[in-house]
């Protein structure tokens, strides 16, 4: 463990004593994770297009899309278990070859000329549920094939893949769309999983687990949520994450139309663009400078997502809305790889998964409860006035736990230096 420094130090660069990118297995998981991640990318916009282009209901691209959410939020802790439980390389290579095998499905109904909703619905509902398993093993498996003090640098670097992905992804997807149609796209995505698969199954086999497999499942549960209520850093942040998620909501419904209001639809889109690229910059910057109180730093970070918010309710012009969302962009990347860090390097490996799952589902929980009560409040209030009151409750609720010393003190496991 490194030698803590005060909470506002600035970030020191520093070179890991070992480059993830070394161990070969980290190799793999991240050809898996590039593959998967620009077919995950490509796969939202030519689904929306196809689903739009087949149906003559305004209703079903919803169903299509919360009909995966849904079970998503429901199969978390199972996946978490079944990862704790399992090789994670065995869940992970499972879930890629069965979400090949429903986005290949779905292509197929699309390019032949078979579309439906329910079918299509049930296969994505399928899809989450491989979701909900692939996401807790993915999270509990990072710190098996890197060492604690290389950590950081792998988040950063997986962090900047993804980051690429939601850049050029869509703008590959669109153009795939154009050309060929929405369903080529699925089929593109579907390729990508089966790619991962194959990737994956190169990692190293697990030992880890033994008799833990036949211990009882509900049991299994109890310990997972045990180490998530008695980590006292944790659980503040958690519940911080899901009242943030509440408020921001009204981003997610009502920055599209009020971005639209400021100069045209197009702008939407060049906002989200430059949020995305201020990810990538954030991500990239990480994987060589080490972050001392990485936890502290990650809640700082992550108020700056309140600015496009108050930036769209003061009615300022597109050229700050747009540096509000860039800025953002590096907020927010940065306190996803310091999140993902800091539980990997603090939770036990054993019960990493059913911990990270019950992170994700206390943080998700109340998105549904925030989509639906924007629309009321919006008429209620204003569209400007719900979104600036949401910007400032943003930043309160980001900081106020480090108000808990156990988040104040968490140290990071800093790089050594190089002797």
């Amino acid at each position: 463990m490194s030698t803590a420094t005060s909470p506002s130090s600035a970030p020191s660069p520093a070179a890991p004593s070992s480059s993830p990118l070394r161990q070969p297995g980290f190799r793999w998981y991240v050809a898996g994770q590039a593959v998967s991640q620009l077919g995950s990318s490509m796969a939202p916009v030519a689904l929306a297009f196809a689903v739009l282009d087949a149906s003559a209901q305004a209703g079903d691209l919803g169903l299509v899309l919360a009909a995966r959410m849904l079970p998503m939020l429901g199969f978390m802790l199972i996946g978490g278990v079944i990862a704790d439980r399992l090789s994670r390389r065995l869940v992970l290579v499972t879930a890629n070859l069965g979400s090949a095998l429903t986005q290949g499905a779905i292509a197929v109904l699309l390019l032949t000329g078979h579309y439906a909703a329910w079918p299509i619905a049930c296969l994505g509902f399928l899809n989450g549920v491989l979701g909900a398993f692939a996401s807790p093993a993915l999270r509990g498996l990072l710190p098996e094939l890197v060492a604690k003090d290389g950590l950081q640098a792998a988040n950063a670097l997986l962090g900047t893949i993804k980051n690429g992905t939601k850049v050029f992804g869509p703008a590959l997807s669109g153009v795939l769309v154009v050309a060929a149609g929405g369903g080529m796209a699925i089929v593109l995505d579907a390729l990508s999983y089966l790619l991962a698969a194959v990737f994956l199954a190169r990692l190293p086999p697990s030992g880890r687990i033994a008799a833990k497999g036949r211990q009882h499942f509900a049991r299994d549960l109890r310990e997972g949520w045990d180490t998530f209520r008695r980590t006292s850093w944790l659980w503040p942040v958690t519940l911080a994450f899901c009242a943030v998620n509440l408020v921001n909501t009204s981003w997610q419904v009502l920055a599209p139309q009020l971005t639209a209001a400021l100069s045209s639809p197009a702008t939407w889109g060049l906002v989200l663009g430059v949020r995305g690229a201020g990810m990538l910059l954030s991500s990239s910057l990480l994987y060589r400078l080490t972050v001392r109180r990485f936890l502290v730093w990650g809640q700082l970070a992550i108020t700056l997502n309140a600015l496009p918010l108050l930036a769209l309710g003061a009615r300022l012009p597109v050229p700050w809305l747009i540096a509000a969302s860039f800025v953002a962009g590096v907020g927010s990347s940065l306190s996803a790889i310091a999140w993902d860090t800091s539980l990997q390097e603090h939770i036990p490996t054993g019960v990493l998964s059913r911990v990270s799952a019950y992170d994700d589902l206390f943080s998700y929980l109340a998105i549904p409860l925030g989509l639906l009560t924007v629309g009321p409040l919006r008429q209620g209030f204003g569209p400007y006035t719900v979104i600036t009151v949401s910007g400032l409750l943003f930043v309160v609720i980001a900081v106020l736990p480090l108000a808990v010393p156990a988040v104040r003190g968490l140290q990071h496991v800093a790089p050594r230096r190089p002797c």
